[in-house]
């Protein structure tokens, strides 16, 4: 609590655990694969007054069974989630948004000074007067750019979606237990590799993937790449996202669930943003350091986290996959210039634990010229109306914004305090 009050960085020394490489193959007896098919059902979307509509259809007479089996199993569900909080203090981080999903207001408060006024200007024009934010980050030194809607942006967090998957996917590569080709069986003689697992967001794939690693191993490579630890640097107000210490219920989905959806785990989009450099930049976590004065920014020095211990083909692996998601997959509303690559991840999924709220994530980079510059957009909505598609397109705007402004062109001229970019070897060739 005391590290939450004063913004001092933290990071988390987790158990060691020797990475472990094996064949490649992912089976799974028919058995776990209809198990995995009824949870599937019974996770379905839900509204949290479903019991109590269907306790009082079934006593007026006038209710379907499909009614009544919906109101059963929300009621059922929800008392299970109850038992998972109480056995887990650590829930209490749940950031409660009670928000419209438009606002007019979330610039207000923000500390500019040390920021870079094109890229802010563009991230501001790109969010428009949807309730989120959108940080911006140079990813070869880890500095932010931007961070638009700072209360939002410092928050402890919301459940990341299916951005869970590029830390599941790294995980797996470091592991060996897949590569980028490796097929998982997905039933009805469907099959799916790494790249369009991730370009689709497929949720059993990774599901699949999750049972394969193990809890142990799944969280241990989370806290390496930052989750459940500060991803900034001394910066004032930023609040710590949660990593469960222990698996949770099977009623929840167990692994599963944490592979696909990120059940259970509270995600800030500082630690998004902090994971999506590293793998921009080619395996270096940074401290996130936010200059709060022009001074600040001309004095700025990278601050390195840690080097990731990755597969060698690992950070490559996981490039094509994130560029499939913007070229034919989630994420298509997010590129900007047919000629220009952009690397990214979607997340769509209802935070429960943050009061029903729907959730649109989008994590990304772009290697265009040598002014390189990672974007994490987060829409929040108590309505169904927010996706990560949604945020890919408000990513889309940012980067086509800074385009044209020339941000992107060999010959634009440094800012002022901004640090020579290291240009980094290109990926993705196939």
């Amino acid at each position: 609590m005391l590290l939450e009050a004063s913004g001092i960085a933290a990071s988390v020394n987790p158990p060691a655990l020797t990475p472990h490489r094996k064949a490649h193959g992912v089976t799974e007896s028919q058995h776990a694969k209809r198990r995995m098919r009824t949870l599937a059902r019974s996770r379905a979307p839900r509204s949290p007054y479903a019991s109590t509509r269907s306790a009082a259809t079934r006593s007026s007479g006038t209710s379907s069974s499909g009614t009544r089996s919906s109101g059963t199993h929300s009621s059922s569900t929800r008392s299970a989630g109850t038992r998972y909080s109480a056995t887990s203090r650590r829930h209490r981080y749940y950031e409660r948004f009670h928000t419209s999903s438009f606002a007019s207001d979330i610039t207000d408060g923000d500390v500019t000074a040390g920021e870079d006024p094109v890229v802010r200007q563009a991230a501001i024009d790109a969010l428009g007067n949807m309730n989120g934010t959108v940080v911006a980050i140079e990813p070869t030194s880890g500095r932010v750019l931007a961070m638009v809607n700072q209360r939002l942006a410092l928050s402890s967090g919301a459940q990341p979606c299916s951005t869970i998957k590029l830390s599941v996917a790294l995980a797996a590569l470091s592991e060996g237990v897949i590569d980028e080709q490796t097929e998982v069986s997905l039933g009805s003689r469907s099959r799916m590799n790494l790249t369009e697992a991730l370009a689709h967001s497929n949720n059993a794939y990774f599901e699949a993937v999750g049972r394969k690693l193990g809890f142990e191993k799944v969280q241990y490579y989370a806290h390496q790449f930052g989750l459940g630890e500060l991803a900034g640097y001394h910066i004032p107000g930023e609040q710590l996202g949660t990593y469960p210490e222990t698996e949770i219920p099977a009623k929840l989905g167990g692994v599963s669930k944490m592979c696909s959806f990120g059940e259970g785990i509270s995600m800030t989009p500082l630690q998004l943003g902090a994971l999506v450099t590293a793998i921009s930049n080619g395996g270096t976590l940074y401290y996130l350091k936010y200059p709060r004065t022009e001074a600040e920014g001309e004095s700025f020095k990278p601050e390195i986290k840690r080097s990731l211990e990755l597969a060698p083909n690992g950070i490559d692996d996981i490039k094509v996959g994130m560029r499939g998601a913007v070229d034919f997959g989630t994420a298509r509303r997010a590129a900007y210039d047919p000629s220009e690559a952009v690397f990214g991840k979607t997340g769509t999924c209802t935070d429960y634990h943050a009061g029903a709220t729907f959730m649109g994530w989008f994590g990304s980079f772009t290697d265009a010229g040598p002014h390189q510059v990672v974007v994490v957009v987060m829409l929040t909505s108590p309505r169904h109306n927010v996706s990560g598609g949604l945020a890919s397109s408000v990513a889309g705007a940012f980067y086509r914004n800074l385009a044209a402004q020339q941000y992107f062109a060999s010959d634009a001229p440094r800012r002022d305090g901004m640090p020579e970019i290291l240009v980094t070897k290109s990926c993705c060739s196939r």
